[in-house]
């Protein structure tokens, strides 16, 4: 099980709409991952079953897509991931280990866009 390491992608604008299937489809164009999941398409997520790296469904909490021809965070991809992270939308299943690590990963997203993680409000 693995954190992704923080790629401080560049923000794409506030107001796009997120899709996180069409986004995965991009991605995985973009990173050339058709047939199995690499690098460039883990860069895209915050967490992945290591032990299952060649596998697409190991990886989970999308938060990039292609703008561009380049890897951008969405700011609604980011949300979206922090509320699951929040509890929202049933959750996500993950090591209770890599739970810190992944709210810590998208709080410098929150961060960067000028807001808060949802976990971190009052």
């Amino acid at each position: 099980m693995a954190v992704t390491s923080f790629q401080d992608l560049p923000l794409a604008d506030r107001d796009r709409q997120w899709d996180g299937d069409a986004a995965e489809k991009r991605v995985r164009e973009w990173a050339g991952a058709e047939d199995e999941p690499n690098e460039k398409y883990r860069d895209a997520h915050v967490w992945y079953d290591a032990d299952n790296k060649d596998n697409f469904t190991a990886y989970k909490l999308l938060v990039a897509d292609v703008v561009d021809g380049r890897l951008h965070a969405v700011p609604r991809g980011v949300m979206a991931a922090g509320n699951v992270m929040a509890g929202g939308r049933g959750g996500v299943d993950l090591p209770s280990k890599d739970v810190d690590r992944v709210k810590s990963h998208l709080a410098k997203y929150y961060a960067k866009m000028g807001d808060e993680a949802p976990w971190d409000r009052d």
